[in-house]
């Protein structure tokens, strides 16, 4: 099985980095950096499945994939 598109981006607001797997609604994290960012998501990806599969909730299968843009030279 593929595994889920993960979204990092820097927020201004929060000062800090949030990393999201759009497939898993909610499913998201904090971190001051890229890499923390990805860290606690993973933590949290684990605990989303955990839940999901103790409350009987489909699992959602991985389809996301963001759109490509090219830039004209």
């Amino acid at each position: 099985m593929k595994d889920y598109h993960i979204n990092i981006f820097f927020s201004e607001p929060d000062d800090g980095y949030i990393a999201d797997i759009p497939d898993l609604q909610a499913c998201s994290a904090f971190g001051t950096t890229p890499s923390e960012a990805l860290e606690e998501l993973q933590i949290a990806k684990k605990a989303w499945l955990a839940v999901a599969k103790k409350r009987g909730i489909v699992i959602p299968k991985p389809l996301y994939r963001p759109a490509i843009y090219r830039v004209a030279s």
